[in-house]
C-alpha cells in the first residue's frame, strides 16, 4: 500500500486508514490507486489516524497540475471504485471531513460520525466544482441552499446535522468509534455477499450517477485547466509558504 494509507485485516474486514496526520490526512493522488484492489474481503472500513479523518485532497497536488494541459487520470480513480464496490463500505469519522473526506461519505452503506464530527465541501472558492457526485447525492441529502451553501461558501455541517439529513447511521463517543465501526463493518462481512450486492444496486440509479460523475470529472478538469484555478492555488500555496 501507499505510505499514506495503511491497510489491516481484521477478519474479513479490510480496514483502509488514512495515515498522514501531519498533513490532517490530505489525500494524495496516489491513494486513488490503492483503495479498491483487494477484492477478497468481505467489507471495507474507512478511517482517518489522528483528530482528524481527511483534510481532503492535498493542495500541493492541484496547484502542481493547475493550469496545466492535462489532469492526472489517476485523481478520479478512488470515487470510481467507491461509487461502483458491490460490497459493504463503512466510515468512521472523527474531526473535520474536507473535501473528498465528506463527499466520499454519500457512497458509504454505513456512516458513524464521532461527536466532535465537521463536514465541509469547499469546492467554488478553489476555483473547482463539486465530485464525486456529490453535485447530486449530496443536494438529495440536504436540499438546494444548504448543499450551495457548503459547495460556494465553504459553509460546515455538524455531526448533528448531518445524523438528521441522513448521511450518517449514529453519533458516537470519539474514544468509542474506532470498535462501533469495526464492529459494524464485521455484521456487514458477514451477510449474504451476492444478496447484498443486489440489494446495493437496486437502491441506487447507477447509471445516472455514473453520469453524474463522468460530468462533474470533465468539469473538473476543466477547472484544474483554467487560469482562474491556476491562480487561486497559486495564491493558496503563497500563503502556505508564508505560514511555513
Amino acid at each position: 500500500m501507499s505510505e499514506h494509507i495503511r491497510a489491516d485485516r481484521a477478519d474479513r474486514v479490510l480496514v483502509l486508514s488514512f495515515a498522514r496526520p501531519d498533513k490532517k490526512n490530505a489525500i494524495t493522488l496516489a491513494m486513488y490507486a490503492e483503495a479498491a484492489r483487494d477484492e477478497a474481503i468481505g467489507a471495507v472500513l474507512f478511517r482517518g489516524d489522528g483528530t482528524m479523518f481527511s483534510a481532503g485532497n492535498d493542495l500541493l497536488d492541484f496547484a502542481k497540475v493547475a493550469g496545466a494541459g492535462k489532469v492526472p487520470e489517476n485523481a478520479p480513480r478512488f470515487i470510481d471504485a467507491i461509487a461502483a464496490f458491490p460490497k459493504p463500505v463503512i466510515a468512521a469519522v472523527q474531526g473535520r471531513a474536507v473535501g473528498i473526506g465528506t463527499t466520499m461519505l454519500m457512497h458509504c452503506d454505513h456512516v458513524l460520525l464521532a461527536e466532535d464530527a465537521l463536514l465541509t465541501a469547499p469546492f467554488v472558492g478553489l476555483g473547482l466544482v463539486p465530485e464525486a457526485g456529490s453535485s447530486l447525492l449530496l443536494t438529495a441529502r440536504l436540499g438546494h441552499a444548504r448543499a450551495m451553501a457548503m459547495f460556494a461558501l465553504g459553509e460546515a455541517i455538524d455531526a448533528q446535522t448531518a445524523l438528521a439529513a441522513g448521511i450518517a447511521n449514529r453519533l458516537v463517543p470519539a474514544d468509542a468509534l474506532d470498535t462501533e465501526a469495526l464492529a459494524a463493518a464485521q455484521a456487514f462481512a458477514a451477510l449474504p455477499a451476492q444478496a447484498f450486492a443486489e440489494t446495493k444496486r437496486l437502491m441506487r440509479d447507477g447509471a445516472a450517477l455514473a453520469t453524474r460523475i463522468a460530468e462533474e470529472n470533465a468539469a473538473f478538469g476543466e477547472r484544474l485547466r483554467s487560469a482562474e484555478t491556476a491562480k487561486i492555488m497559486a495564491a493558496r500555496m503563497g500563503a502556505i509558504g508564508a505560514k511555513g
